[in-house]
């Protein structure tokens, strides 16, 4: 027999907090979200499935909201990720997902929060953009920010996504991408599909730092 979501979720926040607490983590490119955040200015950060591990170091005082798929599973993360601070919209690729990505970008609108998308989930293909975050960035209207997020040691799983897994007491690098605005004038397929590839290069550009950039 399953354990409810609502008994599991507290045990995981707390492992959860815990595990994170013995990472170290050093952020680059943190200045400009930092700037819109400070001038009131929506964000919709982007980054891979296999990769969102340490959301909760990314997030700090922001106020996020993300679409969580609504499968079983799917509930013991928004059970999680609400406890941590987060709103969630519930839909996937196959089940409301356009319902989803409304919700999130109304919430969005009238409370005032930034969205977090993981682009290639919740299926795959691996590191392949979807075009959620375009259609949230285009309706909210908020700036698209790339994000990475590097764990130099950890268990990689053998999902679609290689899950990362960061050790504890390991070094996650977290790297943000420029802030940028999508630049379509509507959001026909094409138009969609090309800012969405855009996306998808900025964040294959991205790299961790070099060890020696930190001592």
């Amino acid at each position: 027999m399953k354990i409810p979501p609502a008994l599991v979720a507290p045990l995981i926040n707390g492992l959860y907090r815990l595990w994170c607490a013995s990472l170290t983590v050093v952020e680059t490119g943190r200045e400009a979200v930092d700037v819109l955040e400070a001038d009131r200015k929506p964000m919709m950060f982007s980054l891979w499935h296999d990769e969102l591990f340490t959301l909760m170091h990314v997030r700090r005082s922001l106020r996020l909201v993300t679409v969580v798929s609504q499968s079983r599973d799917g509930e013991y993360l928004a059970r999680l990720l609400q406890s941590l601070g987060l709103r969630t919209a519930r839909g996937s690729s196959s089940r409301g997902a356009l319902g989803a990505l409304l919700q999130a970008a109304r919430i969005m609108r009238e409370e005032a929060c930034n969205g977090v998308l993981t682009l290639d989930g919740p299926r795959g293909p691996r590191h392949v953009a979807k075009q959620g975050a375009i259609i949230l960035a285009y309706r909210t209207p908020a700036y698209l920010v790339p994000v990475r997020l590097f764990p130099r040691k950890a268990k990689v799983f053998g999902s679609w996504d290689r899950f990362q897994l960061p050790l504890p007491f390991s070094r996650v690098d977290i790297v943000f991408g420029a802030p940028y605005l999508v630049a379509a004038q509507d959001l026909s397929d094409a138009e969609v599909e090309k800012e969405a590839l855009e996306l998808e290069q900025r964040l294959h550009a991205l790299r961790p730092p070099d060890l020696n950039d930190h001592g």
